[in-house]
């Protein structure tokens, strides 16, 4: 019934994210929910009953977002739209789960759940919010790595002005991107190699200064090749398309750090028993 319902701006959402860089890891969240619920299958429906009042309530409060979105329609732009439309089709897909299989079942299928929130798009406030973040976390890093380089550099806010060229760590140089993949990465990471919760978030809290140094890396490599050996490097194929061996190379370093937190656990383990 929600899928009749919700059709047009689930549809919207799918197609959006196929064309969409930012959004486009929204495809896969419903595979990677379905994979945890393929695991804990077993588990998950060994004893199914009606949770009416529990289910009931978290399915009003999924139709109440839905009316609000609808209310707002015209004055929101297709992001917040479909992030409100979104957000309430997977509440009301919650309070069915816990309807028809209890909220036993919901808690034994919490993650898979609570993943699916992945699917609603970032509110554009909130999206411009963590762009300026990575942004500004991305010209300290510049900096930093262009003094350990020790190539002359001037600064001038986000402007950097080297011997033959000046850069702007742009919005759009921010790594909002990666950023979100690396994040999705590590919960996910997090959820399959780790047991202990704390541990768990350490994991994502990590990401950040991890993007950002990725990030620095980035754009210090792309400028220094540019103003030794041809400034048209920072608007090729290298600058647009180039990110996929920076991006290896955060992904190689939160493995360490989980390979760390792993090790921690391992060793403690024996001795609480």
């Amino acid at each position: 019934m929600t899928l009749i319902v919700f059709y047009e701006p689930l549809r919207i959402l799918f197609v959006r994210s196929i064309h969409d860089e930012i959004n486009d890891y929204i495809l896969i969240v419903p595979l990677v929910s379905a994979y945890f619920f393929y695991l804990k299958r077993k588990e998950i429906f060994s004893n199914n009953k009606y949770s009416f009042k529990t289910g009931i309530g978290v399915i009003i409060l999924g139709v109440t977002f839905y009316l609000i979105g609808m209310s707002q329609e015209n004055r929101l732009n297709q992001n917040d739209d479909l992030s409100i439309i979104t957000l309430s089709s997977v509440i009301i897909w919650l309070g069915g789960f816990v309807l028809f299989y209890s909220l036993e079942a919901f808690r034994k299928a919490i993650f898979p759940l609570m993943f699916l929130f992945f699917m609603v798009p970032i509110p554009t406030l909130l999206m411009e919010k963590i762009i300026s973040i990575l942004q500004e976390g991305s010209a300290e890093a510049t900096f930093i790595l262009f003094q350990l380089s020790g190539v002359p550099v001037l600064r001038e806010g986000f402007i950097f002005h080297l011997p033959n060229l000046s850069i702007e760590v742009a919005k759009q140089c921010s790594g909002i991107h990666s950023g979100i993949a690396l994040f999705i990465t590590s919960v996910i990471a997090g959820k399959l190699f780790l047991l202990t919760g704390w541990r768990k978030w350490l994991l994502i809290l990590f990401v950040f200064p991890i993007a950002i140094m990725k990030n620095g890396l980035r754009i210090v490599i792309l400028t220094l090749l540019g103003n030794n050996l041809d400034e048209r490097i920072l608007s090729g194929s290298l600058h647009r398309q180039g990110g996929i061996p920076f991006f290896l190379l955060a992904v190689l370093l939160l493995m360490m750090v989980l390979w760390l937190l792993r090790r921690s656990e391992k060793m403690v383990r024996p001795n609480a028993t």
